[in-house]
């Protein structure tokens, strides 16, 4: 049997990362002395991979010095990881309707993110959530969103087919990134991108509450609740 997949994104979509993420941006600008980017500006750029997403605040940088502000950044991130649960904490809901779906024999969870595999190692191991995926996908192993890859290559890496995929996401990348693949494209509300922007990138449903994520996904796919 061809399973289901149910992939989701990391940050604004699992946790609430946006404060550390602008602390920890901020901190990697400084300590390379350049000029750190506005609150928005960071927010905006929220799923890209490291890199592009450096490039796409500051397009001055040349490539030494994005690699050399990624650098900070890891560097950064990793020292406060310590910190993960408080300054990273999961939105409301959400450990209750991953719960749903792992609990499903025709389902499989994965993560699709832009984050590094550290940095997503780090955190799922903080909420005790690494036993719930069954594959991964990060900045480390291909393009950047909005590009289809980290969707189609988790999809092969399990077996599955995109027809019967969804990705939940909170930015316009991810719902970009889930129509090039040809999976369904589930928009939360609660993350960093609004409802207006994930409509346009495609959203074929939105969720206002992690409660209505398992539905909204076993809807998309047909399946019987």
């Amino acid at each position: 049997m061809t399973p289901k997949l149910v992939l989701f994104d990391c940050d604004g979509t699992l946790v609430d990362s946006q404060h550390m993420i602008v602390a920890t941006m901020t901190e990697a600008f400084a300590k390379v002395g350049h000029a750190p980017p506005d609150r928005d500006g960071v927010l905006s750029i929220i799923g890209l991979s490291l890199p592009e997403a450096i490039g796409r605040l500051d397009p001055s940088l040349d490539e030494v010095v994005v690699g050399l502000v990624s650098e900070a950044y890891r560097d950064t991130y990793q020292s406060m990881r310590f910190r993960l649960a408080e300054t990273a904490p999961l939105y409301p809901g959400a450990l209750d309707a991953l719960t749903t779906l792992r609990g499903r024999d025709d389902v499989l969870l994965g993560v699709v993110t832009g984050k590094s595999r550290r940095g997503l190692d780090a955190i799922l191991e903080t909420h005790g959530l690494t036993s719930m995926f069954s594959v991964l996908r990060t900045a480390d192993d291909g393009p950047s969103k909005p590009h289809p890859f980290m969707v189609v290559d988790a999809v092969a890496a399990l077996g599955g087919d995109v027809s019967q995929t969804v990705v939940v996401g909170d930015t316009g990348y991810d719902m970009l990134m889930a129509r090039s693949a040809g999976a369904f494209a589930l928009g939360v509300t609660w993350g960093y991108n609004g409802r207006d922007e994930l409509t346009q990138a495609g959203a074929h449903v939105l969720a206002d509450g992690f409660a209505e994520v398992p539905a909204l996904a076993m809807g998309l796919l047909g399946a019987k609740e």
